[in-house]
């Protein structure tokens, strides 16, 4: 079995020590953790109960700082000790000590790398649920019909992370596919895993649809949005709000209720639109149509304040939103590559049917240095 030389072991495991001392750092994992001391010192005190509010504020922080710190703290020492380990190994056991060390350092790395895509899964609404929608561009049937490749694609997807999956709206296009479906995706970490899907995916193939089978390039949309949770206020005025109610078409077949239940909620400042007709009650389609909608405004804030810091600092960056991030050719090769990583794979049949995650992993990895 190959294995690393005393040499190259030796200079593996410092650079493992640099790297975690590097993404200690980056993170602010050691505040974090004199914060957390903080807390402990003052829930240990015999008056912390006596403001009972601001005693269960504090002990909230204290299990959210705990839950991410653990598996830092985990195999901190460990890493940290490991170059010593070394040492101390082969000079009582010598070079036959080499095979397990190799073993156990390959182990340690790639912990090391799981808490990198925890590292990149560390913002506010990474944990949460999200709303995922796909829709059609210009092009009629190809493009519909692309959209709707993508929902089965993704439909797998989360079929094998164990996501639990309701359609929110569903509109079937004219002839063939999709044009337009909305998802309310749950499980640990669905909008963390899925943000980097936001954008515009190509299609390079040739045409089903044409009679002279000649190539064409399709568009399609993945927005995505998170949850919000009760912490995050999105104020909506009634005046701002239209709100309308509607039988729900013969398109979408068995996946939506044909009740006068549906939702349509457009807020008329920005013009964002949103439609839920999913649920034979209009009580639950409303709430949930309220619930994307202030999703999307969040976000849309979001990317306002981006761009104006972006212009403060100088500095020009793509748009996630909006840009185009990943082609998929299958003529006259077979290709899908991610523009923003260079991740790509040339074997499209497992890809299309829902193994995306090296994809996802290469775009998390990609953002933990930024």
């Amino acid at each position: 079995m190959d294995y690393r030389s005393q040499k190259e072991l030796a200079k593996s495991a410092i650079e493992l020590v640099e790297k975690f001392q590097s993404r200690w750092k980056l993170l602010n994992l050691q505040t974090d953790s004199d914060r957390l001391a903080s807390y402990k010192e003052r829930a240990a005190s015999p008056d912390f109960w006596n403001d009972p509010e601001k005693a269960q504020e504090i002990t909230k922080l204290q299990k959210q700082i705990e839950t991410k710190l653990a598996p830092w703290l985990e195999i901190k020492q460990e890493i940290l000790d490991f170059p010593d380990l070394i040492e101390l190994t082969l000079e009582e056991e010598g070079e036959s000590a080499l095979a397990t060390l190799n073993a156990d350092l390959t182990v340690l790395e790639e912990k090391f790398e799981d808490l990198e895509i925890l590292g990149a899964l560390a913002g506010p609404e990474d944990s949460s649920n999200a709303f995922f929608n796909i829709h059609p561009g210009a092009g009629g049937t190809e493009s519909q019909d692309w959209a709707d490749i993508l929902f089965r694609m993704y439909s797998r997807y989360f079929e094998s992370k164990g996501y639990q999956v309701d359609i929110v709206d569903y509109q079937e296009g004219e002839g063939a596919g999709i044009k337009n479906v909305t998802l309310y995706v749950q499980g640990e970490y669905a909008f963390g895993y899925l943000k980097g899907e936001n954008g515009i995916h190509r299609l390079v193939r040739i045409s089903p649809f044409d009679a002279n089978k000649r190539r064409h390039t399709s568009f399609a949309s993945v927005h995505v949005e998170p949850e919000l949770d009760d912490s995050i206020n999105v104020v909506i005025e009634d005046k701002d709000l239209r709100v309308d109610t509607y039988r729900s078409s013969g398109a979408g077949g068995q996946h939506v209720n044909k009740t006068d239940s549906a939702v349509r909620m457009t807020h008329i400042p920005t013009g964002i639109v949103v439609q839920c007709q999913n649920e034979r009650s209009q009580i639950k389609n409303r709430s949930t149509a309220m619930k994307m909608l202030k999703a999307k405004l969040f976000e849309l804030e979001k990317q306002k304040n981006a761009d104006e810091a972006a212009k403060k600092s100088g500095e020009k960056k793509d748009i996630a939103w909006g840009s185009q991030i990943r082609s998929y050719v299958f003529h006259p090769y077979n290709m899908i590559k991610d523009h923003r990583t260079d991740h790509e794979t040339a074997n499209i049949g497992p890809v299309m049917d829902g193994d995306l995650d090296p994809f996802i992993m290469a775009y998390l990895k990609s953002q933990i240095a930024k």
